[in-house]
Parts: structure tokens; sequence; C-alpha cells
């Protein structure tokens, strides 16, 4: 108790409870909240790779290929995401520019390839890499800001806006970015962070120093 070794928080309520480990799809939940606390399924860093990869693959498209197309009176005229951030490049609207194509692009790559990174080496029975336990960290640190979804929502209400004025055609760009948001959706339910820390302590990594108090 003094160290917190063998005990793990609710995610949601911060309750405390007694780690056990836990046989293959079996769910811990939290007594005062009914929060998931450990999910492990058989082959989930597997799938969780996979995923991972398919997120980085529509990343990639959804910034170059065409996004939308708004035509009207004949007139027509078509861009990506990239397109529209080089457009704003060089006005005083860069800074935001930056900061939006980075949580909605940015992140949702950079911590896909952090997941890989850390799940490759376990999922193949390996040690993890010399860096995985701040790769996973920092992973889980970003996910709040992984915006997306939000990004699909604000995109809707602005087509709404525009319908009525002008014709729009969708691009590959916004179907990748639609299929993006699914797989971040399946990512999430196929990955337990709870097991993940559990798999790269097992595999003789040290997370949080607990490890050393125990062994002295």
């Amino acid at each position: 108790m003094k160290t917190g070794a063998g005990l793990i928080a609710c995610p949601r309520c911060d309750a405390l409870h007694v780690e056990e480990e836990l046989p293959v799809g079996v769910t811990a939940r939290c007594i005062r909240c009914g929060g998931v606390l450990a999910r492990p399924r058989a082959g989930a860093f597997t799938q969780i790779i996979a995923l991972a990869i398919t997120t980085m693959v529509l990343v990639i498209a959804a910034v170059f290929f065409p996004f939308l197309e708004i035509s009207r009176m004949g007139l027509g005229h078509g861009t990506s995401l990239f397109g529209v951030a080089m457009a704003f490049s060089d006005g005083f609207l860069a800074p935001l520019v930056v900061v939006i194509l980075g949580a909605v692009i940015g992140l949702p790559a950079l911590r896909a390839a952090l997941l890989v990174y850390t799940l490759l080496p376990l999922a193949r029975g390996r040690p993890p890499y010399a860096h995985a336990v701040r790769a996973f960290r920092l992973s889980e640190q970003m996910k709040p800001w992984s915006m997306a979804e939000i990004f699909i929502i604000g995109t809707a209400v602005a087509m709404v806006k525009v319908g009525g004025l002008a014709t729009i055609s969708f691009g590959p760009a916004f179907w990748a970015f639609i299929a993006l948001v699914f797989v971040s959706v399946a990512n999430r339910s196929f990955m337990c962070s709870t097991t993940i820390w559990d798999a790269i302590e097992d595999a003789g990594a040290r997370t949080d120093g607990r490890e050393m108090v125990q062994s002295a």
C-alpha cells in the first residue's frame, strides 16, 4: 500500500482496486461506477497494430487527395486539406491552420505511429523497444486532443449552410476522413491501456518505478 504496487485506479472515479491477472475474455469493472478497468482479448495487439497502420494510410489520403469541390453556374473549384493549408500559409491565419491540422491530422497519425512502435515487439513475443514506455504514455496523453470527429461535425455543419448556395461534391479525402473516424472508434474498443501496461511490465520494462521497489 505504501508504494501502490498491486493496485489499479479506475480511470473514471479513481477508486482503487486490487489488481489481479485476468484470463482472456474476462472484463474487470469498477465496483463504484462500473467503468472498465481491464479487458484482455486474444490477438488484440495485432488488431490494434493493423488499425493503427490503417489510420496512418487514411491520414495520408485525407491530406493529399481532393477533399471536396464546390460548383455554381458551371464554375467549380476543388481543393484538398494540404491545398487549404498552403493557401493560408502566408497570412495571419497560418498559426491557426497549423494548430487545426495538427489536432485533426497530426495527432491521430503520431498516436498511431506510437502505438505501432509500442505494440509491434509485444505482439511478436519480444521485449519492448527502448522507449516504449515513453511512447505509450505520450500516446495516452494525446488521446483527448485527437479531434478528427470534431472536424467532421464542423464540416457537416458548414456543408449544410453552403449547400443552399452551391453544389457540393465530396472527394475521396472526405470519405477517407469518415473511415478514419470509424477506425479510431474501433481502435478504442479493442485497446485496453491496463493490459498494455501489464504486457510492458511483464516484458521487463520499467514503467513507474514500482518494479524496483518490489525487488528491493
